[in-house]
């Protein structure tokens, strides 16, 4: 039996990488595996293509805590993914560790667009996993793990045209139409594609909060909160000493002027409160308290909301993310990341990984933590029951911005804003236009600071069809709904997951529909798509809405 089920598994995987299909999805990210829904739905055959194998990305990899902004723009199969993990929750065998009535009706939210649909925003990573491998059984979607695009020398072109893509490993996949839903946007880059990294100066698209933001504190995640200024030297005082670690020396830059640097990441980690389901943290590899002295000044200066993004999730678990002025933001440490090599980007992965669970083990463990802050963090730990292949670890860091396509259109926070009309819309936003912070500097003043934290509330706002598409002189028949062309803090606010689902679900409509007329994906006429958009259940317009609040990350 287990011989003829491997003989069956060897011979379905030669046939997939030997035929051809009319959608390529590189990436296994919420997009990919949404696009690769959609693609089925209009009688398209799609193969996911996915370095990861895990599925799902932030959606599975510890972001249960959804960013939504205003929910009544989320439409079509994203909202159709919320619905799926409030199915799941009604079961009584989804609440394990917790009764689904001590929970209550957190993360429940209002009545789908047709009133007939709950949803569920708030969710265990491995609910979410299961909800898209349920996708892909049902859908009988073939998926290809573990297959890293060969960068270099993987994509292969006639003209305009993407023929096929290549992966490390010696596989090569042959399709109509290629969907990059990587958060890297690697696809993009190896076929040609123009993009940007980092932040481009306000004089660029004409916008206000972009560009190095010297001055400006929008969150609590700044020195400028604490009672006291935080010294930034070894031996306070003693510049000859040196700086402690996490510090900057160079000057952060001009306010408004451009910069090749990204902003901060960090692993969406979950932890619990449940003594049977607790792994105590662990102390990493090349661990060093000595990393952590900022966070001693910043704990001596009264800080006390270690715990204030500890966001409860089912279950007696939390979707713990950034907050306060020396977090789990790796703040400096990822510049690099977007272009790297595989290679050096596992380096600056294993980097944030012993950063962040050193964090968690120095508070939990070092004496010189104030106890009332040790005591609670002792309570905490890793869930048994998540990532179990990665010891309780999320498989997937938060890559909050990497390339940005320079496509047809390019989105800027003057069409997030409503200063300027988005033309030929194929989703909706609506999520704070938010950036983390980007660089930690010392002031002429002699102390400490964090720069590049951002926070505009907006209303829903439309995404263009233009914004997913390359120049048609590049690439003829590839989208991109992740990466998509905008500036960096418009992607602040398009970059949150049920976004990425919707513009998947859309990229996969435009894919099918320039095959359906043998056309470049850019000379797909925009009533059609819009047509099928809404029949799908998209939302392509909305009015009024609150103001988006200010997150605390």
């Amino acid at each position: 039996m287990l011989l003829a089920l491997s003989m069956a598994l060897f011979l379905t995987s030669s046939c997939l990488v030997g035929a051809e299909y009319d959608i390529v999805v590189y990436g296994g990210t919420s997009a990919g595996v949404i696009a690769a829904v959609q693609a089925k739905k209009m009688g398209k055959s799609v193969i996911i293509v996915s370095p990861d194998k895990h599925l799902g990305g932030l959606s599975s990899g510890g972001l249960g805590f959804t960013d939504t902004g205003n929910k009544a723009v989320i439409g079509g199969l994203a909202r159709d993914f919320y619905h799926r993990i409030w199915t799941h929750y009604e079961q009584a065998d989804a609440w394990k560790w917790q009764t689904k009535g001590q929970y209550g009706n957190k993360g429940q939210g209002t009545p789908a667009i047709d009133g007939e649909q709950r949803t569920m925003w708030i969710f265990e990573p491995h609910a979410a996993e299961q909800v898209f491998e349920d996708y892909i059984r049902e859908f009988q979607i073939p998926v290809q793990r573990d297959e890293w695009l060969d960068r270099e020398r993987g994509v292969n072109k006639s003209g305009a045209r993407i023929t096929s893509i290549t992966t490390l490993s010696g596989k090569t996949y042959s399709g109509r139409s290629f969907i990059d839903a990587t958060y890297e946007g690697d696809l993009m880059a190896a076929a040609g594609v123009a993009y940007h990294v980092g932040r481009e100066a306000n004089s660029v698209y004409g916008e206000k909060w972009n560009g190095v933001q010297v001055g400006v504190l929008h969150h609590r995640h700044h020195f400028g909160v604490l009672k006291d200024k935080i010294d930034p030297y070894v031996v306070p005082g003693d510049p000859k000493s040196g700086v402690v670690w996490g510090v900057s020396t160079g000057s952060p830059g001009i306010y408004g002027e451009g910069d090749k640097k990204v902003q901060a990441y960090c692993y969406r980690y979950c932890v619990t409160d449940d003594p049977d389901n607790r792994i105590s943290f662990p102390k990493p590899d090349g661990y060093d308290p000595a990393r952590y002295e900022l966070l001693l000044r910043v704990f001596s200066a009264g800080w006390r909301e270690t715990f204030t993004k500890f966001d409860p999730i089912p279950n007696r678990k939390t979707d713990s993310n950034n907050h306060g002025p020396f977090s789990t933001d790796n703040i400096g440490m990822n510049y690099d990341y977007p272009e790297a090599t595989y290679e050096r980007r596992r380096t600056i992965l294993k980097e944030h990984e012993n950063y962040q669970k050193g964090w968690l083990y120095f508070i939990a463990n070092d004496p010189r933590v104030p106890g009332d802050v040790q005591e609670k963090m002792r309570d905490w730990g890793l869930p048994k029951d998540e990532f179990k292949d990665n010891g309780g670890w999320p498989h997937q860091i938060y890559v909050r911005e990497a390339r940005r396509m320079i496509g047809r259109f390019v989105m800027t926070e003057n069409e997030l804003t409503r200063r300027r009309p988005t033309p030929e819309p194929v989703g909706m936003g609506s999520y704070t236009i938010d950036s983390h912070n980007v660089q930690r500097y010392i002031t002429p003043e002699g102390s400490v600071q964090n720069e590049g934290d951002i926070g505009i509330p907006i209303r829903p706002y439309q995404i263009s069809f233009g914004s997913l598409l390359p120049r048609k002189g590049q690439a003829q028949n590839l989208v991109v709904p992740v990466c998509v062309s905008s500036s960096h803090i418009a992607f602040g606010s398009i970059r949150m997951e049920p976004v990425f689902m919707i513009l998947g679900q859309s990229a996969a409509t435009a894919a099918a529909l320039a095959i359906n007329a043998g056309q470049a994906v850019q000379d797909v006429p925009y009533a059609k798509l819009r047509e099928r958009l809404l029949k799908d259940g998209q939302v392509l317009d909305y009015e009024g809405g609150e103001l988006s609040p200010k997150p605390e990350h």
